[in-house]
């Protein structure tokens, strides 16, 4: 089906089609996130990513990337720490400042919500024909490519 193009880019109407089929997925991946973590809010995982992502990384790198106040994010920490997937350790460079890192717990929960989540979207995958599943791999990764250039566009700007 051939791209249609309004004067300012795509017709809007791929945009609703689009948000209107990210339902689904983001409802499987709600599934998986409170069968495998059932015990974290969505901020509680949201903070064990970034973490992840950035081991070692500062309260105050935290907040801004939660997008949260220094104390919020502090609050949340000290509720990760006591639910035992997360550690706070003195800074290597500078030993006022805490670093933060995931347990092994943490890792092993953030492994589990992978592991059930793929599961769940192997499913719905299962009922795709097998070029209906390509043509979504080769959009999402274009999609994700195209939002990280964004992303990193902003970032650079800001």
């Amino acid at each position: 089906m051939p791209e249609h193009h309004g004067p300012d880019g795509p017709d809007p109407s791929i945009a609703a089609a689009v948000d209107i089929a990210a339902e689904g997925l983001l409802a499987v991946w709600d599934a998986a996130r409170e069968q495998a973590t059932s015990r974290l809010s969505g901020s509680q995982l949201r903070a064990l990513l970034v973490v992840e992502e950035c081991d070692g990384i500062n309260l105050r790198g935290l907040a801004n990337r939660l997008g949260m106040i220094l104390s919020s994010a502090s609050r949340l920490c000290d509720r990760l720490v006591a639910a035992g997937v997360l550690e706070r350790e003195p800074g290597r460079v500078d030993r006022r400042e805490i670093s933060l890192h995931l347990t092994p717990t943490g890792r092993g929960l953030l492994d589990e919500l992978r592991t059930n989540r793929r599961s769940r979207l192997a499913a719905v995958l299962m009922g795709m024909s097998p070029s209906g599943r390509q043509a979504l791999l080769h959009g999402l990764r274009e999609f994700d490519a195209v939002a990280q250039a964004r992303q990193e566009r902003t970032a650079r700007s800001a």
